[in-house]
């Protein structure tokens, strides 16, 4: 089957909403046909090698360089989505363009998208719940966690670079939100909670060497089933997409072996 053509979107509106994200609307009447639950899905923004959003600068045999970010919200009456960038600067360019077009992005700029593709749902038949990200997976986490049951009970711990950077959740009334910071490593500030009764489910997105101490938690000293939990890393420290890419499918063989 054919993949989609990239959808072309116009930046509505960009603003930070703490001092490390910023948040930018982008609009399209494209967009319209985006699947209505498409929040915590992710879209693929298309870039030159050198980090450029003019695709026409691309050889006849060049490929786009991609880089992954969370739909945060979608409005299908408006076209338009949120999106959430960690405002952060690299010594390494192929590492931080992304967030360096970002912050420096204006209204009515344009630049191409794939997608939406999406992940696993989080299993809501269950007693409890865990939830755990850092800042590149809050977008993800505020949007699934407003799709828990409204009974729902658990965690959901976040990592932020700074109490500057917490922001509203729209958690259940008995799922406690704990915010830790830069300091802070998230397998120990989640190993530090009591573990309820019940089956729980994990909901978990974050650095990759934090996703392996929570799956260590997670998976093998707590013993969640593989139908209970979401685990995944979004990025590795120092290693850009392409690579974080490589080294994650390497870890799933050899997790699964």
């Amino acid at each position: 089957m054919k993949k989609p053509s990239p959808k072309h979107v116009v930046i509505q509106s960009t603003h930070a909403v703490t001092p490390n994200m910023q948040r930018i609307t982008f609009q399209s009447d494209s967009l319209r046909e985006f699947p209505a639950n498409c929040a915590g899905s992710y879209i693929k923004l298309l870039f030159t090698p050198s980090g450029s959003t003019d695709l026409s600068l691309l050889g006849p045999d060049d490929r786009p360089t991609m880089r992954t970010y969370t739909i945060r919200q979608f409005d299908a009456q408006t076209g338009t989505i949120e999106v959430d960038f960690v405002r952060h600067i690299t010594q390494d360019l192929q590492c931080g363009f992304a967030a360096r077009w970002a912050m420096n992005a204006e209204v009515g700029e344009s630049i191409a998208i794939a997608g939406p593709g999406t992940i696993q749902e989080m299993n809501i038949e269950a007693d409890w719940f865990f939830m755990t990200a850092d800042m590149t997976a809050l977008p993800a986490l505020s949007a699934k966690i407003k799709q828990l049951p409204s009974d729902a009970t658990g965690y959901a711990v976040i990592k932020v670079i700074s109490e500057q950077d917490i922001q509203p959740i729209e958690a259940p009334e008995n799922v406690q939100v704990h915010w830790i910071f830069e300091q802070d490593d998230l397998a120990t500030a989640a190993r530090e909670l009591e573990w309820l009764k019940g089956k729980a489910s994990v909901w978990c997105a974050c650095e990759f060497d934090s996703m392996r101490g929570l799956r260590q938690y997670f998976r093998n000293d707590k013993g969640i089933d593989r139908e209970h939990i979401y685990i995944s890393s979004y990025w590795k420290k120092g290693v850009a997409e392409d690579g974080h890419k490589v080294i994650k499918r390497q870890d799933a063989e050899e997790n699964e072996g």
